[in-house]
């Protein structure tokens, strides 16, 4: 499923490292913002920065065409997290996001993800 501000829910995202999106999401960067911490569906991303969250819907079949949709923490009406329940096989978490136009984002991570770190994020830079 692609990674875009365009519908409600992803599945399935997965950590990986911020050197695996630091080239793609450079030149998107302004002074002083930072990559957080990054998220990968089979090929697109999501990307956490001190100033916004980043998606990368990679397309075609070689995945040269990749539109990026950028949101400001400053958009973020309201927001909840979902931790995982105690002792499940497949642990996940969940965050879902209301942005100030009405428009709302879900999001399933899968394996080790501290949520509750994500939330802290969200908070300091909504909070602000």
């Amino acid at each position: 499923m692609a990674v875009n501000f365009n519908q409600e829910s992803v599945w399935n995202l997965k950590p990986i490292g911020i050197d695996e999106v630091r080239s793609d999401v450079s030149g998107l960067l302004i002074g002083g913002e930072e990559i957080i911490m990054a998220f990968k569906t089979i090929r697109d991303q999501l990307i956490f920065t001190n100033k916004r969250i980043i998606s990368v819907d990679v397309q075609w079949v070689t995945g040269k065409r990749k539109p990026f949709s950028p949101l400001p923490y400053s958009k973020i009406q309201f927001f909840s997290i979902q931790t995982p329940g105690f002792a499940e096989i497949f642990p996940d978490s969940e965050l879902f996001i209301m942005f100030s136009n009405t428009f709302t984002a879900k999001f399933e991570f899968k394996g080790n993800v501290d949520i509750g770190k994500i939330g802290r994020m969200i908070s300091e830079y909504v909070l602000a």
